[in-house]
């Protein structure tokens, strides 16, 4: 764990930074403001907070100084935002996955929509905690939901919207990207 109070305080304002980032590149998405950025915007977004929680897994264990979680306020309302990522993705949320790659291979099935969702909720929840001044129960939060929980549904979404952003460059037809390519040496 950071050794001092200021470094606790400076890593709090990063992973606060990352979560709203994280909120409002998410709301974009859903409001499909820039379809064609939506797959690159994603990707960032899905990275961004994944070296948010690599860093939260790279240090000792957040405990704060209360054993109970003090009431963070009413949880963020996000079936608006599941309602936009829904439409949005609309013939690509559904992805092969399994249940635990170390302990149980077992196939099963995720949603990259409810990944989204679930990843956004945690971070909404921190974010609360951070903004009333809980330094300590947002570290915990953060850190604790994503060893448990988002973290993993993060590199699962990163995983899948990496492949859709391959696809969508690499599958093309050889003459359209033939003349793509042309076009953009003789312009």
């Amino acid at each position: 764990m950071p050794e001092d109070r200021s470094e606790l305080q400076v890593l709090a304002d990063d992973c606060a930074a990352d979560a709203r980032m994280y909120a409002r590149t998410m709301s974009d998405i859903a409001r499909g403001e820039s379809f064609d950025a939506t797959l690159p915007m994603c990707l960032l977004a899905l990275s961004q907070v994944l070296l948010m929680g690599a860093r939260l897994g790279a240090i000792e264990d957040v405990v704060p100084a209360e054993r109970f979680e003090p009431d963070a306020g009413p949880d963020v309302e996000l079936d608006h935002l599941r309602a936009g990522l829904l439409a949005t993705f609309e013939g690509l949320d559904d992805y092969a996955d399994v249940t635990d790659p170390v302990l149980d291979p077992t196939p099963t099935s995720g949603s990259l929509v409810g990944d989204l969702v679930e990843i956004a909720a945690a971070l909404s929840h921190g974010l609360s905690h951070h903004e009333r001044g809980g330094l300590d129960e947002a570290l915990w939060w953060w850190q604790f939901s994503y060893l448990s929980g988002w973290g993993e549904r993060a590199a699962m979404a990163l995983r899948v919207v990496q492949s859709l952003v391959s696809h969508v460059r690499l599958d093309a037809d050889p003459e359209v990207v033939a003349e793509a390519e042309f076009d953009a040496l003789h312009r």
